[in-house]
């Protein structure tokens, strides 16, 4: 990488953590640090909870998927515009009249304290290997540009916003998030640029985008109903909307961002933003990912975009099998290229395929050689078209926007983990009176430890497939289960103590039961976790009372 793309990332990383310590006020006090004192305006909180969203992991998983398999995936959001909308309208204005600090905080007044902290922890847990992907993504990118180890790069991301976050608070994540929103987009925007600018010259942008109708690239919508296949319009819009409804209703990450908005209305706005842009930033992420396609439709593709394995498979006893499928795949990619320039749709489809055939003995062979069945290249597809065709400069800025999108996420799950870590746990049920100064202190001290733990989550993530199914899959595992407890303290008054805590233990134990015992997709996990703890608590709830013997 050019010096000046170094030097735009360096002066990035500097610019977050001095601006984002500059602008945070009130963090001598418990509600200054964890809430900004209530105070920031709702486009503000909107743009931080995009920019939460918007994470590493959209930028190199969302594009190498839409690489792999176009629109698709434009389906995992059916379901939120209608899930903002209800949340703006009931639980926004819930969480600000009750007065809390964590969204669990009011279980235990709705239920009780057993309620409260199972459900504290299911958010840990789950938040906690979140962020660990969160974190691998762009370590990711570095590694493919500087061949650094994995723990050097993911330390290399994450002290600085570790920094910000543990002393500047939320306010710190909240004004560096507004900024990163910006220089995410302007990434994108650059890298469609250089995309649409490379086609040739007897190609026209039309012709391109036909090439890869012609793959079913732009196929978004899929009306077949079956639990297995993950992104359909059924599972996007039920599953999606109870996912929607979870994550931004129940995990503090985003219940904490709309607590600090001044007022419910501006809380509501700040959730509306999503509900009218996320989908078409979504689309803008997703046509990256497909032009990244077309581009390599007319200038050579590695034959495997990750090549960790390469040198090894290449010196090994079968070498001279590895050095046939590159032939034969170099061969197949300029007979593709002459047919889609030739805008010859039957022959560019028959040498597509054989092109996937190829790569996909070369990731057989790789795994065979290497032991790394979890092989995978989907998330170096992105970061290999960066450092490799991009100009000098462009380079940096879309270095420095994949470190955006990253901190921005990773730092406003630090600041709910250390919140929720204080306040459900060690308020609650270690040291119940203190001064503001000690559990600042200790807040600090939870911030720096959740981040070291997430470098370690992070250290073994990057293999583990498409990183944008990696973080929503383990995020399933607990989303609709919160879900349903919320349900029952929300919008039922029969719901007892009793029922609420062992449904949200049956609703975890069939999730888990689906999640490794059945092939039903993971968006399928939200709605069934919800069910389960809804019919089990209100089961329970609605049994006569013993009565003393």
């Amino acid at each position: 990488m050019h010096a000046l793309d170094w030097a735009i990332v360096v002066a990035y990383l500097a610019w977050m953590v001095w601006d984002g310590l500059k602008r945070s006020n009130r963090t001598d006090e418990v509600e200054g640090y964890f809430l900004a004192g209530r105070s920031l305006p709702w486009w503000a909180v909107g743009l931080s909870v995009m920019a939460t969203q918007l994470s590493a992991i959209t930028l190199v998983g969302t594009t190498g998927q839409a690489y792999a398999t176009g629109f698709r995936f434009i389906q995992f959001y059916l379901g939120l515009p209608l899930a903002m909308i209800l949340l703006s309208v009931t639980v926004v204005p819930f969480f600000h009249r009750a007065g809390v600090y964590t969204a669990y905080e009011y279980l235990e007044q709705r239920f009780d304290t057993r309620t409260r902290t199972l459900a504290a922890l299911l958010f840990l847990l789950g938040r906690t290997f979140s962020l660990g992907v969160v974190l691998a993504a762009p370590s990711v990118v570095i590694s493919a540009i500087v061949g650094w180890s994995v723990p050097t790069t993911v330390l290399v991301l994450a002290v600085p916003m570790v920094v910000y976050t543990a002393f500047g608070g939320v306010q710190a994540v909240a004004w560096t998030d507004v900024k990163q929103m910006f220089i995410i987009v302007a990434g994108v925007v650059a890298a469609v640029v250089v995309l649409v600018a490379s086609l040739p010259e007897q190609v026209g942008f039309g012709d391109a985008l036909s090439l890869a109708g012609a793959t079913g690239r732009l196929q978004a919508l899929d009306y077949r109903f079956s639990f297995s296949e993950t992104y359909t319009v059924w599972s996007g819009f039920i599953g999606g909307l109870f996912l929607m409804l979870a994550y931004f209703g129940c995990d503090h990450s985003q219940v904490q961002r709309y607590l600090t908005a001044k007022s419910v209305d501006e809380a509501g706005h700040s959730l509306l933003m999503s509900a009218y842009y996320k989908i078409p930033l979504q689309l803008l992420i997703l046509t990256t990912g497909v032009l990244v396609f077309v581009f390599y439709l007319f200038h050579a593709p590695p034959m495997l975009f990750n090549r960790a394995h390469e040198a090894a498979v290449a010196a090994g006893p079968r070498a001279e099998e590895y050095r046939a499928l590159e032939r034969d795949f170099q061969a197949a990619i300029a007979e593709r290229r002459v047919a889609a320039e030739a805008r010859n749709r039957a022959a560019f489809l028959d040498r597509d395929r054989e092109v996937n055939a190829i790569r996909a003995k070369a990731v057989d062979l790789v795994r065979a050689v290497s032991g790394d069945v979890q092989y995978t290249d989907v998330n170096y597809v992105f970061p290999t078209f960066i450092t490799t065709q991009m100009p000098v400069g462009l380079v940096g800025l879309m270095i420095a926007a994949m470190f955006a999108a990253a901190m921005s996420t990773a730092a406003g799950e630090l600041s709910s983990l250390a919140s929720v870590t204080i306040i459900d746990f060690y308020r609650r049920h270690l040291v119940k009176q203190a001064a503001d100064a000690h559990y600042l202190r200790v807040s600090k001290l939870a911030t720096i430890g959740w981040g070291l733990f997430a470098c370690v989550v992070a250290m073994s993530a990057s293999n583990q497939g498409s990183l944008i199914e990696v973080v929503n899959r383990y995020g399933s595992f607990f989303y609709g289960s919160l879900l349903g407890v919320f349900m029952l303290a929300i919008l039922t008054k029969r719901a007892t103590a009793a029922g609420a805590f062992y449904g949200l233990i049956a609703g975890m134990a069939v999730v888990l039961a689906f999640a490794f015992g059945t092939s039903v997709a993971f968006l399928w996990h939200n709605l069934i976790g919800a069910v389960v703890v809804v019919a089990v608590g209100m089961t329970i709830s609605l049994l006569p009372p013993r009565t003393a013997q």
